[in-house]
């Protein structure tokens, strides 16, 4: 893991889909020269939960997942981060531990900025405050929705609606594969299942004419069905 080049971060604070895009040149000039920049190898933690940690981490390049542990000790993923995106920065602004551990799902150029930078930005720009609510706001109202679809929806309805979320994120190669690609134990942590119940719907699915599969990649081949299987309907 090794130190990268700032002028990189600065770019991306600029990009429309940063929590960073209303901070002013001398804002921005703030933030370059206090971050670090670091490479992170696919399988490295960044921060684990329940640590203390001392800032925030903006993706500039590659995917993170981002998991809680559960009682038996299992990964469930609650989120991932792409370029442009931060995380820890609720464990920041609480002054509390992690709850969240932080794995590169590949590898990744990261960067890292200190807690003083975030408090100093959110004092000097009620834009780039605002910006943080909106996200943490956003964050609550997915945990909710993953709450409600753990309580009402069956395991394939889940899978479907996981999958769709992929695509939409992750958008698909020059195949039409959805370009992230996950273990099967890491599409059961998501949907909240056993490994074993994934692996026998994927195949259900396949055979219904709705997906393609080849090693961990998956292609949606029928996107509207597979919709109206997310949403209870089909």
């Amino acid at each position: 893991m090794g130190e990268g080049n700032t002028y990189l971060c600065k770019a991306c604070a600029c990009s429309s889909v940063s929590v960073f895009k209303s901070l002013s040149n001398e804002e921005h000039e703030l933030l370059s020269s206090k971050l670090k920049c670091n490479f992170y190898k696919k399988g490295d933690i960044l921060y684990r939960e329940g640590s203390r940690i001392t800032g925030c981490y903006c993706v500039q390049k590659g995917v993170l997942k981002i998991y809680k542990t559960g009682i038996d000790e299992k990964p469930q993923i609650v989120a991932f981060a792409r370029p442009g995106d931060i995380t820890g920065y609720r464990s920041v602004l609480s002054n509390e531990v992690a709850c969240t551990t932080v794995e590169a799902l590949e590898d990744s150029e990261i960067c890292f900025i200190p807690s003083e930078i975030i408090f100093a930005l959110i004092k000097k720009n009620s834009d780039f405050a605002l910006s943080l609510i909106q996200l943490t706001c956003k964050e609550l109202n997915q945990a909710n929705s993953y709450i409600k679809d753990i309580a009402q929806k069956t395991v394939k309805e889940r899978l479907a609606e996981t999958l769709i979320m992929l695509y939409e994120t992750f958008n698909v190669d020059a195949e039409g594969y959805i370009t992230i690609n996950l273990t099967r134990e890491d599409l059961s942590s998501i949907v909240g299942t056993a490994t074993e119940s994934v692996i026998r719907i994927l195949s259900e699915l396949k055979s219904e004419g709705l997906l393609e599969l080849k090693g961990k990649k998956i292609k949606i081949l029928d996107l509207k069905k597979m919709k109206l299987i997310s949403d209870s309907i089909f």
